[in-house]
Formats: C-alpha cells, structure tokens, sequence
C-alpha cells in the first residue's frame, strides 16, 4: 500500500481521492498524534479559497473536535500565515487545506507541528497509523469546539511589515496572487511597507485559484508589467508559499535567482549564518557557480521544501530554498512565505537602487532542460538499464553539466532534469533518457 503523504502533505483529487471521511479520519489521527497531554489540545486550520476547501476544511475541523481539540478557524489564509499563526498563538499543530499550485479540482491537507514547523516523515507515519487506532473517541465535555478566529489576516500583514528592512518607496510592482489565498494579504503588505502595488488575478471565486495565472502562468504578469510601466512584477501560487518574479523587462526571475540575491543582501548585512545558501538537488548548476564565486557554500538536499527546512534547522542556517519559489527565512518564518519573499526582494532594490534584471545578473543559469516521463511503477527509476544510462551521461558531460532523475512526490511522473552547456546537448540527452526511462518500463 503506498504512503498516504506526499512531499507536502496529503493531496489528491477533491472527493475523489480525497474526500471528507478521509479528512475526517486524517484529523482525528493527527490531533492523537500531535496533541497535548493532560489538557485540552489546542489547534488553528486554515484553508485557501478553492471551491472543496470549504467542505475538507469543515470535516477536518469536525475531526479535531471530535478528537477533543479546540479549533480556532483562520478561514482563507495563506499557507505561511497559518504557520505563523500556530507559532504565534501557542497552538498544538496547526492545519492548511490547500494544493498550492495544483489546478482547482485537487485539494491537499498538511500539517504544521507546535512553533509552525512542517512534520518529519517518522511523525506523518505515525498519524497514517493512528488512523487505523479503534480508541474511542472523547464525550460529553470533552468534545472539541470550533470557534472562528478574530481577523487573522491583519495579525499576519502586520508581521511582514515589520520585518521589511527598509522602506519600498520608490517601487512600483504588479503582484498576481493567483485568485488564491493572499489576495487580500500580500498586496496590502507591500502597500504598508511602501510600494506602489497595482494587482491582478485579484478575484477568487472558488473556481478560478491557478487558472492560468499565478505562478504557473506568468505570460499576464509580464504583460501587466510592461503595460504599467512597473520596476518588477511578483507571481505567487495559490496558497503563497511560493514568489516567481519578473523584472521591468518581462523576464523571468526564478527562485534560483532569488536565492541569488537575497543570499548576497543576507551576507552583505550579516545575517548569512554559517555563509551558507541550502536549496534542493534541483537548483540550477549557475547557482552553484555563482554562490562559489561570492564565497557561499551551498548545502543541497532531496527535492521538498520541507527538507531545505530541515537542513536549515539542523545547520542553525538562515536562508534556504527551491527553483519552483519556495523560499525560506528562517529568521522570519518557518516555512516558504511568498509574500515575505517577495517584500525582501523588493526591499533589495529599493536599499541599493538597482533594477531587478541588474541584480539577478549575478546568476547565470545553465541550460536546463527537464521532461516528465508518465509511469505506472515509479520504482522504474531503480531499473539497472535506467541507472546505466544515467552514469553513462553524467561521466560524458563531467563538471559541465548534471544528470538528474527523480520520482515525482505528487503525481505518477519520473521527472528527467539535465543539464549542459548547451541548451541541444541539454535536450538531447534529456530525450534520451526519457527513452531509457519508457523502455524499461515497458
């Protein structure tokens, strides 16, 4: 049977795969798991705007106070708001119904642990067991109850403003936050620290979250960026645990590039603890240049931003991240925070006066090219033919490029990452592997 949780929680198709009795169970298993002893757990759940969120967030609140849990419900909340929040007000764990990026029909539950931290995989396991455990459940006056927190969407804009270093005056930026959880929140934030903010994709319906903007849609961004005249534009994702950029240009500035630059404003100021950068095996080989050339170690580990974190926590280091824009500050926050990314990347070029494209100079990526192979047993990436060709490549391209294959945490894909210093080498061998990949599978 496979694991119930993914790289990022729980998440499947809404009321398919996952439905509200699972949520249910799901919740029940995690407050015996994560609650408290000898007094009442105490737990917030929050959710982003998607149409089933409103259904899943409902089970999963019925199953912590069935369990015995205070509930405070945030209602819509981005991602990192409600991680924050847990930190904030004591709480046991905390709760996000989202699928972050995912399009509308999929939805996901995830966990946060006391302090607004993510769960390590020994403490997921033990909630998937627990959902199995036949104890009865608590009556009477022990029953949980469900009360809806007090504006905690001004609680989470005050803390991004006050962690912004300097002032964005002087900085007009688009923000397209995706018809999802930050609409309210990240715009206004940016409006309190001092830019000119002009939005769009500003209108969830429960239907539209990710529909064709946001993150994984950048083409609006950069038309409203060069129709307005702005120094940068900034694309989260539908729960905002993740910032994708834009220059005044229209160019894509990823989250190596933001890394990029923030490691060096973090090193410039002093607060690069450890003058290490961690991002995942993915991170482009150009960053790995780049950090070596400015006198930054970089530390990579598997592909999740909860394992960025973890590395974070155990080296005390303070900035670590994600190509796909899951940037982490731990000084800051306990988990990607999109909006906060995007305030200190503003605040950067607001502080030296430098445009975006100047400063994501600083990082030339190499050619990358990645392919996603549709498999039905993705231990096919153990496959000897598969590991052959994959050393085989790697030795070829030597210290000019990088071979990467790994399965996809979320969907029955191999991806195929590789890179080169050309960008026809890049697609050649990627084809090429993928092909090895569909032979064996075969």
């Amino acid at each position: 049977m496979s694991r119930l949780f993914g790289t990022d929680g729980v998440r499947g198709r809404a009321n398919a795969d996952l439905t509200p009795d699972l949520a249910l169970r799901l919740s029940i298993a995690a407050a015996r798991v994560l609650g408290a002893t000898g007094r009442r757990t105490v737990a917030v759940i929050g959710r982003d705007p998607r149409a089933s969120g409103e259904m899943l967030a409902a089970a999963s609140a019925a199953g912590l106070a069935a369990a015995g849990a205070k509930v405070i419900d945030l209602g819509i909340l981005p991602t990192p708001a409600v991680a924050h929040l847990t930190a904030l007000t004591g709480a046991d764990f905390g709760v996000m119904v989202s699928a972050s990026h995912n399009p509308m029909p999929d939805n996901g539950i995830k966990f946060f642990a006391a302090g607004g931290r993510k769960l390590p995989d020994d403490v997921e396991d033990a909630i998937e067991a627990a959902m199995d455990d036949p104890a009865p459940l608590p009556q009477g006056e022990d029953v949980g109850r469900i009360a809806r927190s007090v504006d905690p969407v001004e609680s989470y804009i005050e803390h991004l403003v006050a962690v912004c270093p300097n002032p964005l005056t002087g900085i007009k930026v688009v923000v397209d936050p995706a018809n999802g959880a930050a609409t309210g929140a990240a715009p206004e934030a940016l409006r309190r620290a001092g830019a000119e903010v002009v939005t769009i994709n500003a209108d969830p319906n429960g239907l539209n979250i990710n529909e064709d903007c946001g993150s994984t849609h950048m083409e609006g961004l950069r038309e409203a960026v060069l129709a307005h005249g702005a120094d940068a534009g900034i694309a989260l994702d539908g729960d905002a645990d993740r910032c994708l950029a834009v220059d005044a240009e229209g160019n894509t500035v990823d989250g190596d590039a933001i890394m990029a630059i923030l490691a060096l404003a973090m090193r410039d100021a002093g607060d690069l603890r450890g003058g290490v950068l961690v991002t995942t095996v993915m991170s482009n080989l150009g960053l790995h240049q780049a950090m070596g050339e400015a006198g930054i170690e970089l530390e990579t580990t598997k592909v999740g931003d909860r394992y960025v974190l973890e590395r974070l926590s155990e080296g005390g280091y303070s900035l670590g991240g994600e190509q796909s824009g899951h940037i982490i500050m731990s000084d800051h926050a306990t988990t990607g925070d999109g909006s906060l990314t995007a305030i200190m990347l503003l605040a950067r070029m607001a502080a030296t006066g430098r445009t975006l494209k100047d400063l994501a100079s600083v990082f030339t990526p190499a050619p990358q090219v990645l392919l996603n192979v549709r498999v039905a047993d993705k231990s096919v990436i153990d496959h000897e033919d598969v590991r052959n060709a994959v050393a085989l490549w790697q030795a070829k391209l030597g210290a000019d490029g990088r071979v990467l294959l790994r399965p996809s945490g979320t969907e029955p894909l191999v991806r195929v990452m590789v890179e080169a210093s050309e960008e026809p080498v890049a697609q050649s061998v990627a084809a090429e592997l993928a092909a090895v990949v569909e032979h064996a599978r075969s």
